[in-house]
């Protein structure tokens, strides 16, 4: 990728380096990170990478929290107990905005596989984004029992991936669509726990 065509916005100095690691890794892998690569995508000095974070793994660490931050901002998913086909447009638009700052999540998870700081990273990223649709679920009154934050999660990460690679837009859309169905059964759940009993 060409740094003409970089969609992520960069900022001066941490922003700069944090949305550098995000192309860096787009186009190399994880294993492409290092302290010139990433300074010269950010048109800074080398140096600034020690100065603002210490280390590669205080970099990724830095830029996970980064990644985390924006998708749950730019894809609403704090709004997904509102779920409706406009979620699921405004999801995949924004995934296709900026495909980078998903693959960087996704190298990670696979990266986390061989090595546990990168692991100890990831689960938070986890914790992160299923404690966001935790939350916007139970402020709507949703059961939530039998991790189905989780679930919900799982489904959109799982659809999200396949959408990057196997790429079957209308397919995808249906699939998001679909999750927002069980959403839409955990309100009936949470209707019927609520009804009165009653006696024949």
């Amino acid at each position: 990728m060409s740094q003409d065509s970089r969609r992520l916005p960069y900022g001066d100095g941490r922003d700069a380096l944090l949305a550098a690691v995000i192309d860096v890794v787009a186009e190399k892998g994880l294993k492409g990170v290092t302290y010139r690569a990433v300074a010269a995508r950010a048109g800074v000095n080398h140096t600034l990478v020690t100065h603002h974070f210490g280390s590669i793994e205080g970099l990724l660490a830095a830029t996970m929290e980064w990644a985390i931050q924006r998708s749950i901002e730019e894809t609403g998913l704090a709004g997904i107990a509102d779920f409706n086909e406009g979620f699921a447009d405004s999801l995949m638009a924004t995934v296709s905005a900026e495909p980078e700052l998903q693959l960087f999540q996704f190298e990670m998870l696979l990266e986390s596989r061989r090595n546990p700081k990168i692991l100890a990273m990831v689960e938070r990223l986890y914790e992160t984004y299923v404690g966001t649709v935790e939350e916007a679920l139970s402020k709507r009154g949703l059961d939530t029992t039998g991790e189905a934050s989780l679930a919900i999660f799982a489904a959109l990460d799982g659809l999200m991936l396949q959408f990057l690679t196997i790429t079957n837009p209308t397919k995808i859309r249906s699939a998001v669509i679909q999750v927002g169905k069980l959403v839409s059964g955990l309100q009936n759940t949470a209707d019927e726990s609520r009804r009165p009993a009653t006696t024949s």
